[in-house]
């Protein structure tokens, strides 16, 4: 299989004097090593399937940090302001990442919520508290369609707003239903999530239409697809977002062929971060869009076998495999 390994950006042609970093990942899997009775986790436990001990949980909190240190790093020595996380269990193992010896420094805190997933997997979003001030955050529920998949509640989406330095900057975090059971028969339960999301931004921009509005998140659809392109209203065009639509940086990168996860040697392009209107319009105050970056270093990937050149991810079935996650992340730099 052959990666275009390509450091792909698109650039704001304009020097301004104050840049910052905001980043998506994908942890796979973030799970504690306690069993919680009420959820569906015991593989992810010392005597489940998977034998996830302390050796196995301290080694992934020594990978994932790696990577989140290393994020963004030429734009912001300091790392990223903002990330967005998904697939985490809970409170736990957002503290023990965030107090590892790699990110102790920045004093990241976490905003998070349990949501009503089956596996107990969530969203969450990780700030610097000297760089962004949260004001009110919430979850917003997504109820799946019958017919669609089980008729059931899935993830939440992590909404929060907040002050980037100063600046009032509205963030939803997302990871949408999976397409287990099919593409086609699961595009339903995306559909169901973007209107959430979208419904919550239409709220904003009705009270005021020039928020700063970032979109984040593993949405399980490429941006082409109906419920990110269509119901989530975005376009990759710069000239063709209008004022109540959102800018995805990420349409020319699959058309390139570059990706954020691999599946039968092709590539898709989930995770992506978007932005309003008003974060590309020049003319008007505030944080700007600058660049948008698959993070991507060589020890992220497989070296060998059928999986070459695929995110090299932390398990093969029930193995520990070492590695970080089975998504790249992803990352946009904000000028003002």
């Amino acid at each position: 299989m052959k990666i275009l390994l390509l450091a792909t950006l698109i650039v704001l042609p304009v020097v301004l004097n104050s840049q910052t970093v905001i980043a998506f990942y994908n942890l796979e899997n973030f799970y504690d090593t306690v069993d919680n009775p009420i959820t569906i986790d015991e593989e992810f436990t010392p005597g489940g399937s998977k034998k996830y001990g302390k050796a196995i949980y301290t080694d992934k909190i020594f990978h994932l940090a790696t990577v989140l240190s290393s994020i963004g790093l030429r734009y912001d020595a300091n790392g990223p302001a903002l990330i967005g996380v998904a697939e985490i269990e809970n409170d736990t193992v957002l503290q023990d990442l965030s107090h590892h010896f790699l990110l102790r420094e920045r004093k990241y805190q976490f905003i998070h919520f349990d949501s009503r997933d089956a596996r107990s997997v969530d969203v969450a979003l990780f700030y610097k508290p000297h760089t962004f001030t949260p004001l009110f955050s919430a979850k917003l529920a997504v109820a799946l369609p019958g017919g669609a998949k089980e008729a059931a509640f899935t993830r939440d989406i992590l909404y929060v707003k907040g002050l980037l330095a100063k600046d009032s900057l509205h963030v939803f975090v997302n990871h949408w239903p999976s397409r287990r059971g099919g593409e086609e028969r699961s595009a339903p339960a995306r559909e169901a999530a973007a209107a959430v999301c979208r419904k919550a931004i239409d709220s904003i921009q009705l009270l005021s239409p020039d928020a700063s509005i970032i979109v984040m998140g593993d949405l399980n659809d490429n941006p082409s697809d109906k419920s990110i392109k269509k119901i989530l209203r975005s376009t990759g065009i710069r000239d063709k977002v209008e004022s109540d639509m959102l800018f995805n940086p990420w349409v020319d990168f699959l058309k390139m062929g570059i990706g954020t996860l691999a599946h039968n040697d092709t590539w898709g392009l989930f995770d992506q971060i978007l932005v309003s209107q008003s974060m590309i319009d020049t003319l008007t105050q505030g944080w700007k869009f600058d660049r948008a970056f698959i993070f991507y270093r060589p020890y992220l990937t497989e070296t060998t076998g059928k999986y070459w050149g695929y995110p090299k991810r932390t398990w093969e079935g029930n193995t520990y495999n070492g590695g970080f996650s089975d998504h790249f992340p992803t990352y946009i730099v904000l000028n003002k």
